[in-house]
């Protein structure tokens, strides 16, 4: 009998130092501040990547990781509030998805490290002080850059040659950066012979006049920047661009899944899982003024034939064998 209570006694000390170690284990903190909507699929993708990122890492949210998530839904209100709410949880390191988001936590803090992703000029925008150095408590991963304007230029005319104008549409609340962009875009537009139109809008019926203006005459078009709005609204665009036949591309690959024509732009996923590695080198005591700034290394392609042929439009063998991704 005081055998067996004896190896029971030696059994339950063996299990001591498991039970231990598992309760004591230290659980991180970290906020994630997304400029979408929760329900928006894009959003979904991009936190399903970022999450591969850690787990790839070691860091698996509800083990030794807690995620405070919180999302703008594309309202600058919202946002604002959400990166004050945040700040105010003190966690080791805050995610900001998009140029607002960012904007938001940089007004309120400059000791808790920041990690932009998606985020566009940030060195024009004051965030860092160079991508070699960023120098403060901000670094991260960019997205659009001005030479991509000429890229969907050049794609339009490929893909509707009647294309004479093209509508830039974003919310200047949220990526007012564009108007530099827009500036910075006239060479490219002589030499594709599109004049880009301005066109800033606030709420849904505003872009649904943008849309419709941009049908009322032949060789109108959209072009769909990185602007949490515009991402916001992918799904009613395509179905009204589809409606009144107007081609557009967009850096989303998401517009394209919702029926639109084509986008060309980074790979998000891929720029959000590679944000994870920068989580963990920051949990790990590196300072975000010591990371360098990244740009995209991924790019892709993506058609929809369908919606090509909605819109009476013929897309050349060549240019279906450049596509990443082709909708049939």
């Amino acid at each position: 009998m005081r055998r067996r209570e004896l190896l029971a006694l030696l059994g339950g000390a063996a299990a001591w130092p498991i039970s231990t170690h598992a309760q004591g284990e230290r659980v991180r903190r970290i906020g994630v501040l997304m400029s979408l909507g929760e329900s928006d699929p894009e959003g979904q993708v991009r936190i399903k990547a970022f999450l591969e990122g850690l787990q790839t890492l070691g860091w698996i949210e509800g083990h030794n990781l807690h995620i405070d998530y919180r999302w703008g839904g594309g309202s600058t209100d919202r946002i604002r509030a959400y990166a004050a709410e945040l700040v105010q949880l003190a966690p080791e390191v805050i995610i900001g998805n998009s140029t607002a988001a960012v904007d938001a936590l940089h007004r309120e803090t400059n000791s808790i490290p920041i990690i932009f992703v998606l985020v566009n000029d940030p060195v024009g925008n004051g965030y860092i002080a160079s991508y070699a150095r960023p120098g403060g408590n901000i670094t991260g991963f960019t997205f659009l850059e001005v030479s991509l304007i000429g890229k969907w230029l050049e794609l339009l005319k490929q893909v509707a040659p009647g294309t004479r104008r093209a509508a830039l549409v974003f919310n200047p609340d949220l990526t007012p950066y564009f108007e530099k962009f827009l500036r910075s875009s006239e060479p490219m537009q002589r030499s594709t012979a599109i004049t880009i139109q301005r066109e800033t809008v606030h709420d849904w019926q505003e872009l649904q006049q943008v849309i419709t203006e941009a049908a009322r005459e032949p060789g109108g078009a959209l072009i769909l920047p990185s602007d949490p709005f515009i991402v916001s609204n992918l799904s009613p665009i395509a179905r009204l661009a589809a409606q009144l036949k107007v081609p557009a591309i967009t850096i989303y690959r998401q517009y394209v899944v919702d029926g639109g024509l084509m986008s060309y732009g980074p790979d998000t996923s891929d720029i959000f899982r590679r944000s994870a590695s920068y989580v963990d080198r920051i949990l790990k005591g590196d300072k975000p003024a010591d990371l360098p700034a990244q740009a995209p290394s991924i790019y892709t392609f993506v058609i929809n034939l369908p919606a090509a042929k909605t819109l009476d439009l013929n897309v050349s063998p060549s240019l279906l064998s450049l596509a990443d991704e082709v909708i049939e």
